[in-house]
């Protein structure tokens, strides 16, 4: 079956058809800068990349577009959208109500709705693309796939705050986690790889936003995002865990509205507050060039993710592997070669010769005898979502 997968963002829209079970991708694309008159839209067939630059100023334009372009004479794979068998939806936040997969009717859409107060920056543009995906492919059946449904395994001693219990109980305000699509995909891949040696294991989700995950027998026991996609580890602009103390200072002393402290937090803070860059790329070459700022900033988010896999070894009482994963996490041999370093007593033996070799495929890169494995799998949530949406469906 086709299942065209779908994640619509703020101003963007990234798709892929996947015919299932094989998981087989036949096209990909996204459109940038929705709303605007030189919004980008690229898609790729067969390594054939067709890009154009046109005014697509909201999200159904931007489906249509889409919609279009898979049943296009040279840049399609479908002769009809009735050849789409479900839409698979990446939903960022499902609060407590859903730990699973599910296909999307009124009350899995007001339920979507009712948490835009979690997730103000994609909630919303997540229920804009199921209903807009809705009057277009209308045969398809339209499947939500939560980012946190993967950590509602966490038991309450990891993800209740120690504040008056009615704001848990009467206002489900927990920490849920993130990027658990990606967290679920690498760590099966994982326990596929090593079998029975893979109990206990950190993911390490590196890209623009980072999360790391404390996976036991496969289930999510402990994760750094909490009730928002800022905390835990240092991110491209986000600050991570901050002592809640310096956002009533910055109000008071700076004069500072919540919102403005929030979106410093969130927007100019991170690896941006620190070396006023986000790429890591960047970052990386001008600390490579002598660049005090960029190399205070690296050494500060590799000790952050250290801390974090300390605390989560002793979390699951042992340590099997770790997975770097995520665009920083697959590319950037420094980031991991810092955050490997100088944990030989937990068993972390970098290899440096391993972890310099590029390769797209997932790998091993600790030393002949390490005791813990580290291991760099690509992950790929568009696959999960596909693979989770099919088998909903059978």
């Amino acid at each position: 079956m086709n299942i065209l997968v779908l994640n619509a963002g703020s101003s963007s829209l990234k798709y892929q058809l996947i015919e299932m079970p094989s998981q087989t991708v036949k096209c990909v694309g996204i459109i940038e800068r929705i709303g605007m008159e030189d919004a980008i839209f690229t898609h790729e067939k067969e390594e054939e990349k067709h890009s154009e630059v046109l005014p697509i100023l909201n999200h159904e334009i931007g489906l249509k577009k889409v919609a279009k372009t898979l049943m296009d004479k040279n840049l399609g794979v479908i002769s009809s959208v009735d050849e789409i068998t479900a839409v698979g939806h990446r939903v960022v936040h499902g609060g407590s109500k859903f730990n699973s997969t599910v296909e999307v009717t009124q009350e899995v859409k007001d339920s979507i709705r009712d948490l835009f107060d979690l997730a103000p920056l994609h909630n919303p543009a997540n229920l804009t693309g199921i209903e807009i995906a809705e009057t277009i492919f209308t045969s398809a059946k339209q499947i939500a796939i939560f980012d946190t449904a993967f950590h509602q395994t966490m038991p309450k001693k990891a993800y209740q705050y120690a504040i008056p219990n009615e704001y848990l109980e009467k206002h489900d305000i927990r920490a849920y986690g993130f990027h658990g699509t990606s967290h679920k995909y690498v760590s099966e891949k994982a326990i596929e790889y090593l079998g029975k040696d893979a109990k206990n294991i950190i993911t390490i989700h590196l890209g623009n936003g980072c999360s790391i995950a404390a996976i036991k027998d496969g289930k999510s026991i402990d994760t750094s995002l909490g009730l928002g996609p800022a905390n835990g580890l240092i991110m491209g602009t986000r600050s991570g865990d901050i002592d809640h103390s310096i956002i009533f200072f910055l109000m008071k002393k700076f004069n500072k509205s919540a919102e403005e402290v929030n979106n410093l937090l969130q927007k100019e803070s991170g690896m941006k507050g620190l070396t006023g860059f986000s790429d890591l790329r960047e970052i990386s070459e001008k600390a490579n060039n002598g660049d005090v700022n960029c190399q205070n900033g690296l050494d500060l988010a590799a000790y952050r993710i250290k801390k974090y896999i300390g605390s989560y070894t002793a979390a699951l009482n042992g340590l099997d592997a770790i997975v770097f994963t995520a665009g920083i996490g697959e590319n950037s041999s420094l980031m991991r070669k810092l955050v490997c370093k100088n944990l030989d007593f937990l068993g972390i033996d970098l290899d440096n010769h391993k972890n310099e070799i590029r390769s797209k495929d997932s790998r091993e890169i600790q030393k002949e005898n390490g005791k813990v494995k580290i291991l760099i799998i690509p992950t790929n949530e568009e696959i999960e979502i596909a693979k989770q949406s099919y088998k909903l469906l059978t």
